[in-house]
Parts: structure tokens; C-alpha cells; sequence
């Protein structure tokens, strides 16, 4: 093997030790994973699974972003979450009926690694690591869920939209010089739909807390200037006087 495959190999391993459900695997067990691992690169909106449709593979995203869309049988579409680099998606379904539950779309160019429902199970057979990094991944989607559930059941739409703006900048903020900027692309009807609010009422909300300098959106990437008011709306505290006026739905 030549330096530039050494240097690529051990980069993609590293990339590997920062998927969570693989974290502190050893060396050698990582070997073993990215031996039995696909790798694709997918352009920004292509359907990476498509939902209802039988897949026997879980995946995990090395690079980009994707959002999880399910659609009802109304076509009214709502937005599970987002998946940043690191994450596991589609893996949930190997343990239920192998049905994709919600459609996986790229947000942009990104690079999915993924593993066959057998190879998955028999890893985690060997490396007890993934099992326990597994358990600990869908209890933590279990809790999200039902938070989200709360939020939706409880909360007017202002504080409902901090708190997705919230839960997206820890998931994937950036600190900067002049705020924290969420790391992935982001349209308003995306934002609207992750926050269960009509696209008319997030677009008031965000335009007022723009204005109040809260916040700014650039290239598609919200960056936070003042975290602290989006925390204390989210805490269901009135914003300004323009934001009050806009939280109506």
C-alpha cells in the first residue's frame, strides 16, 4: 500500500471512529467494520430510501446532511429530523418489519456509508460495543420523539420554533466569531415543518427575529446571534413586540 492509500485508508478510519454508533471500537474492530461497509457518494435530492420501500440495510452519513421526511396519507409532509455527519439512519427498521418508515432525501452532496441487515447483526454479535452504542441511539430517538410530541401538543408556535432551531444548532452548530452557524442547508418551509408550524407563520417569526438580531440567514445557513433570547423564547417567554405580533399559528 503507497502513502496515499495509507493516508486515505487511515483517514476514513478516523471518519469511521466519529460515526456514533462505532464509537470506542477498537482499531482492529473498525477494520472489520469498514471491510463489510459500502460507500456512496449522492447528489443533493436524491431519495436515498424511499418510504414503505423494503430495505435490509443500515446506514450511517460520513459527510453532508439529509432530512427524514414522512408524508400522510393526507400528503401532508412532516420533517423526523436531520441527519448530520456521524449519524445513523435506517437502521431502526432492521429490528421491526425491514420498511423504511419515511423517505431519506440528501439535503446536499453528501457520503452515506452503509451495511447490509446481516453483516450489521453479526458485528454486533462480535463487537458488543455496537450493540450497547446501538441501544443507546434509538433510546435516544425514543426520547427526542417524545419531546418533539410534547412540544407539538403544548407549546405555542414561537417557543416551538426555537426549539428546532435549538435542537439543530446542537446537533450541528458551529461556533464563530460572530455567533453559532447551523452547518447545514437549511429552506424556511424545512425549518417550518421540522417546528410543526405553517411555512406563512415561520417566515414572520424568522424575518422578526432577523430584524431583532437575533439572527441571520446566509447561502441557506442560519447563524445564531444571540442565543439566549432564542433560549428564552423556546422557554415560552415573549419575544419583541414584532415576534408576538407573528406568533399567531
Amino acid at each position: 500500500m503507497d502513502y496515499r492509500a495509507r493516508e486515505q485508508a487511515a483517514a476514513l478510519r478516523e471518519r469511521l471512529a466519529g460515526v456514533e454508533l462505532l464509537r470506542s471500537l477498537s482499531p482492529e474492530a473498525l477494520d472489520a467494520v469498514r471491510a463489510a461497509m459500502r460507500i456512496e457518494r449522492v447528489a443533493k435530492g436524491k431519495v436515498i430510501c424511499a418510504q414503505g420501500e423494503a430495505v435490509d440495510r443500515a446506514y450511517a452519513l460520513g459527510t453532508g446532511s439529509v432530512r427524514i421526511v414522512q408524508t400522510g396519507s393526507d400528503g401532508g409532509e412532516a420533517i423526523v429530523r436531520f441527519i448530520g455527519p456521524g449519524e445513523m439512519f435506517g437502521a431502526a427498521h432492521l429490528f421491526t418489519d425491514r420498511r423504511f418508515p419515511a423517505d431519506a432525501i440528501a439535503v446536499e452532496a453528501s457520503t452515506v456509508f452503509s451495511w447490509s441487515g446481516a453483516d450489521l447483526l453479526a458485528l454486533m454479535a462480535r463487537h458488543g460495543a455496537i450493540s450497547t452504542n446501538m441501544i443507546r441511539i434509538l433510546g435516544n430517538r425514543i426520547a427526542q420523539l417524545q419531546e418533539r410530541v410534547r412540544e407539538l401538543t403544548t407549546l405555542r408556535a414561537e417557543p416551538r420554533l426555537a426549539q428546532a432551531i435549538l435542537r439543530l444548532a446542537a446537533q450541528a452548530g458551529r461556533d464563530g466569531l460572530r455567533g453559532t452557524t447551523i452547518e447545514m442547508p437549511l429552506r424556511r418551509k424545512d425549518i417550518a415543518a421540522f417546528a410543526g408550524i405553517t411555512l406563512y407563520t415561520a417566515s414572520r417569526l424568522l424575518s422578526a427575529w432577523q430584524k431583532a438580531g437575533f439572527l441571520a440567514s446566509r447561502h441557506g445557513r442560519l447563524t445564531l446571534f444571540d442565543l439566549a433570547a432564542i433560549r428564552d423564547m423556546a422557554a415560552g417567554h415573549q419575544g419583541p413586540p414584532r415576534c408576538r405580533a407573528a406568533a399567531t399559528g
